[in-house]
């Protein structure tokens, strides 16, 4: 029997796959990556008998990355990256991504990759066929075959699976262009700037100066639109407002000015008094037309995401997460289209029998049954995939959170209106003449609703209501005057506007439109205010300024959108992958140099609007080297500032920093920092050059005291350190010196929230050397308080394992928990069994035995 393997990019669609094809007789097994199990059945592949195995990825499994030696930003010119060797890597190691694929390869005969029908998609299809060809047994491209599907339906994986095609190779080249370009170019221009910058000024408030050939273009138009905002001057303009009565006592109307408005007073005040004199306005015409609104074109990414944005308060980001949520699931089509147009053959009765079932839209979608569905408007088709369309109807405690289901609302809204009749409506222009000045009355009048019923948020709107008037008609005026007003400048540009901007000028795709928008503002280049509008930062602001100082080119859509022209050539096989690459990176390449050459023209733009170092921050502790206070800098990046030696040090993310008893390190002098998360998270120590850099081997940079396996300090993990943790697996668990009178041990892993609370009436605590005989932890020397000990007889001191001890055993918090997994384990097969406090081996009791133990 032959062995196909079927790999889908996420678990959710390899699970919907297998369970359609297999009509739901599939088993389910486990594997090495415990993210993506596999679904296996029998039936039928090419006409012959056929076991198959459904899995999928995380994604992409590679990303793209320099050569070891080229991740030192300090040891590494910015500008060699330009021609510095790349390699491939997995993207997310711990997933096993490709071990995993190797070994389900073993015995395949066929591979079918059910991967997004996308760019991206392609480009992961030739990922994961270079890990598992050489694994299958006859690896050669005619075994290779590619589903082309748009939505988890029945219907569209059982039509994908009978028209198997290839991938394609030259889609899947253009994103290794376009990742590779985007890697060079932008690492090079950020380390260079944000070496450069946060080396000199202490308030920029961003991790990361960063420049993007998709991202800076995206500040750009906020930028331009903030300048347009500043250089504005407002104007005063003059405006003739009049009321009439209607004849036979009817209702007043105000009138609108043919001329709009005047800039001049004086030719303004002379229209008053002519109008003012007359007390009669005489009914010129009445002219009444039946008018159409259009239903809306079908719904493709952008427009999703600009509707999103200004209507549901919805960021890009956001959305598009939502989107692929109601993907995964089945509720929607592929959310990633750029096309508006339905196909001629397009079965458009099947999505609306679904809905009919709904208890909201039901009846909408059945009398759009009843009466005939209107074939939708013709729009752009893009030859990438059909509209976003619903392909289920489901209720909100189906789709779960407040924001998918107001995106599934509004799609299934959407789709319902441009399938609906037009919307039709009566205008009505009255014409008044006043002393020969022409004043006018529009109203509108709504006929049949058509697609604003499922829509009626863009319903026709009466406005004022007049009555029946005739030409010839005469009305009492009421009311004039002269109203001043002035000329407003525009508005902070709504993310809605700007993903028009981006899509008009091909910035980015719609893919990548949402990715953008959020980097900008996670590095602080502009902040979203109310209506969603995004307002640059100074930061924002002084980057695309510099660079129309140094080369405007940077900063404007018109180079990235000349790339994307030459990466779709290599789409279309029009052009060589090599050659597009190469004349892009040293077009950026000979940019940059420039750049580099001409930086001081940006920097004394940011000279006027931000603080320099040495007078940013407060003095904190002293320097070790030249033993004078340092400066604590608490915008991002945080870090340390010694005026005198000229060095910056930097500090752990998101923490309180204060000095440590003004306790040193006894390496290097430095005084001690203690770092903390909160009452209610970690606190440690740690030492600022050891921090940055490790004086150990064995020592990450950006280690705190928890993790230093210096055998002497007493401030150390290998003075402090209890035991493993049993939650991360690759912390230990440290004793918290500072947590007094609440004690506690942490995990010294960043990433790891273990935390377990100690004595609350201990009066000191220290780490035994002694170690537990039961599961071979470190004790707990004790003293607790003369009034609150728990001990007999009123004893204070007591020493003992706080696992194991009856007496620590009932004072420790989290206790069960840790034990629990413990005890599963067995003595003598659990984590940390002789591993100490993570060393590998048990420490001597002597200290000096420890220092003798540990350098030889």
């Amino acid at each position: 029997m032959r062995e196909v393997l079927m790999v889908a990019e996420k678990p959710s669609l390899a699970l919907s796959i297998a369970k359609i094809l297999s009509k739901g007789g599939l088993n389910t097994r486990k594997t090495i990556s415990n993210a993506c199990p596999v679904h296996e059945y029998n039936g039928q592949f090419n006409g012959a008998p056929a076991y198959f195995k459904v899995t999928s990825v995380c994604g992409h499994v590679m990303s793209i990355d320099f050569d070891g030696r080229y991740n030192n930003w300090e040891k590494t010119d910015p500008a060699e990256l330009f021609s510095a060797t790349t390699v491939k890597k997995e993207a997310n190691p711990k997933l096993n991504i490709i071990k995993f694929l190797e070994k389900e390869a073993r015995s395949v005969d066929y591979i079918v990759l059910w991967l997004d029908c996308d760019k991206e998609g392609e480009n992961i299809c030739f990922e994961v066929l270079d890990i598992v060809l050489p694994k299958m047994n006859n690896g050669r491209m005619e075994n290779v075959f590619r589903a082309h599907f748009s939505s988890i339906t029945d219907k569209d994986i059982h039509a994908a699976m009978k028209n198997l095609g290839v991938p394609n190779k030259n889609e899947s080249l253009s994103v290794d262009a376009r990742q590779e370009l985007d890697l060079r170019v932008g690492c090079a221009f950020t380390r260079f700037q944000t070496r450069y910058f946060q080396g000199k000024y202490g308030n920029l408030d961003s991790s990361c100066v960063s420049y993007g050939p998709c991202q800076t273009p995206t500040l750009g138009f906020c930028v331009e639109r903030h300048d347009r905002i500043q250089s504005f001057k407002p104007e005063p303009y003059w405006t003739l407002d009049v009321e009439v009565k209607c004849p036979n006592d009817g209702p007043c109307i105000k009138l609108d000015w043919e001329r709009i408005r005047l800039f001049d007073l004086s030719i303004a005040s002379l229209y008053l008094d002519l109008v003012k004199n007359e007390s009669i306005a005489i009914v010129e015409s009445v002219i009444s037309k039946v008018k159409t609104k259009q239903r809306p074109q079908a719904l493709n990414t952008v427009e999703m995401l600009r509707v999103a944005s200004s209507s549901l308060n919805m960021g890009p980001h956001t959305t598009m997460q939502s989107a692929e949520h109601l993907y995964t699931r089945g509720y929607i089509s592929y959310p990633r289209t750029e096309t508006t147009h339905y196909a001629d053959n397009f079965d458009f009765r099947s999505p609306v029998s679904q809905l009919t079932r709904s208890p909201i839209w039901g009846g909408y979608a059945s009398d759009l049954l009843k009466e005939g569905i209107k074939n939708a408007r013709k729009g752009s088709d893009a030859g990438d995939h059909p509209p976003i369309t619903p392909m289920q109807n489901a209720s909100q405690a189906e789709i779960g959170s407040s924001d998918h289901w107001r995106l599934y609302e509004y799609i299934v809204k959407h789709f319902l209106a441009t399938i609906s009749p037009d919307c039709t409506y009566t205008q009505t222009e009255v014409k008044f003449v006043i002393k020969g000045e022409t004043f006018t009355c529009t109203t509108r009048t709504p006929l049949d609703p058509g697609f604003t019923s499922i829509m009626p948020w863009l319903a026709i709107d009466d406005g004022q209501t007049a009555p029946k008037l005739n030409q010839g008609d005469r009305c009492m005026v009421e009311k004039v005057k002269l109203t001043e007003r002035k000329t407003c400048p525009p508005d902070y540009l709504t993310e809605s506007e700007l993903i028009t901007l981006m899509e008009h000028h091909g910035v980015g795709t719609d893919a990548s439109i949402p990715t953008h928008i959020n980097n900008i503002g996670q590095r602080n280049y502009v902040n979203v205010v109310s209506g969603r509008r995004l307002q640059p930062t100074n930061l924002g602001i002084m980057l695309v300024h510099g660079y129309g100082r140094i080369d405007r080119d940077l900063s404007l859509p018109t180079i990235r959108s000349a790339v994307e022209k030459q990466l779709n050539l290599i789409a279309q096989g029009k052009a060589q992958f090599e050659d597009v690459l190469k004349h892009a990176v040293r077009n950026f390449e000979q940019k940059f140099l420039y750049f580099v050459e001409h930086v001081t023209k940006m920097d004394k733009l940011f000279e006027v609007t931000f603080t320099p170092l040495s007078e940013s921050g407060k003095p904190i502790s002293r320097c070790g080297k030249c033993r004078r206070f340092m400066k604590y800098v608490a915008t991002a990046p945080p870090r340390l500032y010694c005026n005198t030696c000229d060095e910056t040090y930097d500090l752990p993310y998101k923490t309180n920093v204060k000095l440590y008893k003004e306790l040193k390190c006894p390496l290097d002098d430095f005084e001690l920092l203690i770092c903390s998360t909160g009452s209610n998270g970690k606190s440690y120590t740690l030492c600022p050059y050891c921090y940055n850099h490790p004086p150990f081997k064995d020592m990450k940079t950006g280690t705190g005291c928890n993790g230093c396996t210096h055998p002497g300090c007493p401030h150390s993990r290998t003075t402090l350190g209890v035991c493993p943790c049993e939650i991360c697996e690759d912390g230990v668990l440290v004793l918290d010196p500072a947590s007094a009178p609440n004690w506690k041990l942490a995990c010294n892993n960043s990433r790891c929230t273990a935390v377990l609370s100690l004595f609350k009436h201990a009066h000191r605590i220290a780490v035994s050397s002694d170690v537990c005989e039961e599961c071979e932890r470190y004790k707990l020397d004790v003293v607790f308080h003369k009034d609150k000990t728990p001990l007999e007889d009123g004893k204070t001191k007591h020493t003992g394992c706080i696992y194991c001890d009856k007496i620590f055993s009932e004072l420790v918090s989290l206790k069960k928990a840790r034990l629990t997994v413990r005890s599963n384990r067995g003595r003598g097969g659990g984590r940390g069994r002789g591993r100490g406090r993570g060393r590998g081996k048990r420490q001597p009791k002597d200290k000096m035995s420890q220092l003798a133990n540990y350098f030889v």
